[in-house]
C-alpha cells in the first residue's frame, strides 16, 4: 500500500530562533549555559537540550552570570547565562559588570517582550540594551529569527576583541519562538567567523625593551591577570628563569610561578617596587591595586605590556608602551634577548638575594600570627590553615573583604589558573557561583573557597544548586558576624561608638545552613580544629561550610591602610 506524504512535504526544513542561537552557542564551544528559567528564553533550553549543552539552573540571575564569568576564567572559552527579561536582566548587571572590570569574555542573553507587543507595556519590558552598553563589549537587540545564530557570533567576536569582556543579547520572545527555513539563517561554523588575535607587539619596541632588561641591574616584572587570559605561563616562567627576574604576580596571574621557586616573591613587592631600576607591569592597570601607578619608583625605567592600548600610560606615563598578547609579547621578548654574550642574569644575582631577605623577614615577622593558638582565632592562623591544606590539584577562590584580604598575603596557589578573585570591582557573592563554574568545568579539580560571612550572605542559597548538581567543594567561611573591612573604616572615621553603624550581621552558624541544604558542614571556635575540619569536608565528597569564628577586632593590614580608597 502506498505511503501518503506528509502535508509538508517538499516544503524546506524549519528551525526555530532558540535552536538557532543553540547551534552558535555550540559552535562557540559552550557546553554549560547558567540560568533562571522565565517564559521569555524556554526555546533556548530546548535548543541546548538538542545541542548537548548542559543547562545549570540556579536560585538568582547574579549567580547565573557570575558563574558564567567564572566558566570563562576557568576554561579560556566564553561563560554563557541566559536569564529572562526585565528583572531577571537587571538582577544579572551585577555579574556582567564584574566581568567587565575583569576582562571575562561571557555572554548574557536576555529576553524581551515580543516585537508586536513593542512599546505596549508587554510583560518585564524594559531598555535592556541601553542599560548594559556602558558594561559590555557589544549590546545589541536581535530583531529577526533569521539572525538569531549570526549576531550570537558576532557577539562573541566582540567579546575577543582587545582585552577581553562581556557581551549582551536581547532576543524577544517572537523572535525566539518564530521558526525559519534552515537554508535562510547564516549559522556560524566552528572556528569560522572570528579571527585569531595574537599580536606580539611593535617589534621594535620589543627589541628596545629586550636592550632594557639585558641591561637592567635591579629589574623585576607583575605578573597581572592577562597572564592568564592570554595563557602565557610557560613564556613568563621561561623568560624570569632565563634573565633571573624576580617576579611577583597578582589576580589571575597568581600561580604562574609555583611556591618556594627562587624567582617567585610576594611580601617584598612594595620593596621592589621603591628600589627596581626596570619595572616590567604585564596585563594589569594602574588602578587602585597599583596606587594608580604612585607607588613605583619615579626614578625607575617602567615598561607596561596590555591587550588594551587605552590601559597602557593610563594614570601614570611610561617610559614604553606595548599593545599585544601577553604570551606572544613575552615569547618574543625571550627570542630577542637570547643569543648574546651576557644577557645580564648572573650580574643580577645579589639583587634576587637582596629581596630575598626582604621577603623572608617579612615572612618571620607574620608566622607567629599564622600559628597562633589565641581564641576567637586569628584571621592569619585561618588563612595559613588553609594554604596548608591546598594540592597541587586545589582551585581556590577568596569571596569577601577583610578576610579575603588576609588570605592574599598568605594563600599561594600551586599552579596557573588556580586562583580566582571577583578583579578590580571588589564584588561580593561571587564564591558559590565561581566554584559552581569551576566545579562544573574541572570536575577532576577539587575547589576551595573562603567566604566572609557578609559574602556569603549575597548568593549562599545556590549552595543547593551544588547540592542538586553533586558539585562538591571545601567551603570556609570566616566568620565574624561583621562587614569588618567597612567597620574598621568607620571606626576610624567617626570613633567606637559609631562603629557598628549598618555593618552588623547575626551569629549564624553557617555550618548548619550547610547540612539543612544537603551538604556537610562544622563549626570550629579552637584553631587546633581548622585543619581536621578541612579534612574531613574534603573526604565527604558534598559542598561543604566549614564556619570558622574568627577575632572580629582583629583586621588586615590591607584594610587598617584603607588602601583600596587611596
Amino acid at each position: 500500500m502506498a505511503q501518503t506524504a506528509p502535508d509538508n512535504a517538499g516544503e524546506p526544513d524549519q528551525i526555530s530562533g532558540g535552536h538557532l542561537v543553540a547551534k552558535a552557542l555550540k559552535a562557540e564551544g559552550v557546553d554549560t549555559i547558567f540560568t533562571l528559567c522565565g517564559g521569555h528564553i524556554i526555546d533556548i533550553y530546548d535548543g541546548c537540550v538538542d545541542e548537548g549543552i548542559d543547562v545549570i539552573d540556579v536560585r538568582h540571575e547574579q549567580v547565573a552570570a557570575h558563574a558564567a564569568d567564572g566558566y570563562s576564567r576557568i576554561t579560556g572559552k566564553p561563560g554563557c547565562a541566559v536569564v529572562t527579561a526585565g528583572p531577571g536582566t537587571t538582577d544579572a548587571v551585577t555579574g556582567v559588570a564584574n566581568a567587565f572590570r575583569a576582562e571575562s569574555p561571557m555572554l548574557l542573553i536576555g529576553g524581551q517582550g515580543a516585537l508586536s507587543q513593542h512599546k505596549m507595556g508587554s510583560l518585564q519590558d524594559l531598555p535592556h540594551v541601553d542599560m548594559m552598553n556602558p558594561i559590555t563589549k557589544f549590546a545589541a537587540t536581535v530583531p529577526h529569527t533569521e539572525r538569531a545564530a549570526d549576531m550570537v557570533s558576532m557577539a562573541f567576536r566582540e567579546c575577543f576583541h582587545g582585552s577581553p569582556g562581556p557581551s549582551f543579547l536581547e532576543i524577544p520572545r517572537d523572535v525566539l519562538d518564530a521558526k525559519v527555513p534552515v537554508d535562510k539563517a547564516r549559522i556560524p561554523q566552528a572556528g569560522g567567523y572570528r579571527a585569531t588575535t595574537r599580536s606580539a607587539g611593535d617589534p621594535d619596541a620589543v627589541q628596545k625593551l629586550a636592550d632594557l632588561l639585558v641591561k637592567a641591574e635591579k629589574p623585576c616584572i607583575l605578573l597581572g591577570s592577562q597572564t592568564w587570559t592570554c595563557r602565557a605561563t610557560e613564556s613568563a616562567v621561561k623568560l624570569v628563569r632565563e634573565l633571573n627576574v624576580p617576579a611577583f604576580c597578582n589576580g589571575a596571574g597568581r600561580g604562574t610561578l609555583p611556591p618556594g621557586d627562587p624567582l617567585h616573591f610576594q611580601l617584598a613587592r612594595r620593596y621592589a617596587f621603591q628600589n627596581s631600576d626596570l619595572i616590567i607591569i604585564l596585563g594589569t592597570p594602574f588602578d587602585f591595586r597599583m596606587g594608580y601607578g604612585k607607588r613605583l619608583s619615579p626614578e625607575a625605567t617602567v615598561v607596561q605590556i596590555d591587550l588594551d592600548y587605552r590601559t597602557v600610560g593610563r594614570n601614570r606615563d611610561v617610559d614604553l608602551g606595548i599593545v599585544g598578547d601577553a604570551d606572544a609579547v613575552l615569547t618574543a621578548l625571550s627570542q630577542a634577548a637570547s643569543g648574546r654574550t651576557d644577557n645580564g642574569a648572573s650580574g643580577r644575582k645579589a639583587w634576587v638575594q637582596e629581596l630575598r631577605e626582604v621577603e623572608s623577614a617579612a615572612l618571620t615577622k607574620r608566622l607567629p600570627r599564622q600559628h597562633s593558638d589565641s581564641s576567637p582565632i586569628d584571621p592569619y592562623r585561618l588563612v595559613h590553615e588553609i594554604n596548608e591544606f591546598l594540592t597541587e590539584d586545589s582551585i581556590y577562590i577568596g569571596d569577601g573583604g577583610d578576610i579575603v584580604t588576609f588570605s592574599g598575603q598568605v594563600i599561594q596557589p600551586k599552579a596557573p589558573g588556580h586562583w580566582m578573585d571577583p578583579g578590580p570591582l571588589g564584588t561580593l557573592g561571587v564564591g558559590v557561583p565561581f566554584a559552581m563554574a569551576a566545579k562544573k568545568a574541572c570536575p577532576d579539580k577539587e575547589v576551595v573557597c573562603l567566604f566572609g560571612d557578609g559574602a556569603f550572605s549575597l548568593t549562599g542559597w545556590d549552595f543547593e544548586t551544588m547540592v542538586r548538581f553533586d558539585l562538591p567543594f571545601v567551603g570556609i567561611v570566616g566568620n565574624n558576624s561583621s562587614m569588618n573591612q567597612i567597620r574598621y573604616g568607620q571606626i576610624a572615621k567617626y570613633g567606637e561608638d559609631r562603629g557598628r553603624v549598618g555593618n552588623t550581621l547575626g551569629d549564624i552558624p553557617y555550618s548548619k545552613f550547610a547540612q539543612m541544604l544537603g551538604g556537610y558542614g562544622e563549626e570550629v571556635h579552637d584553631p587546633a580544629d581548622i585543619a581536621p575540619a578541612l579534612q574531613r569536608a574534603r573526604e565527604s565528597g558534598k559542598p561543604s561550610l566549614i564556619n570558622v569564628w574568627v577575632d572580629p577586632e582583629v583586621y588586615a593590614p590591607g584594610t587598617m591602610n584603607q588602601t583600596m580608597y587611596k
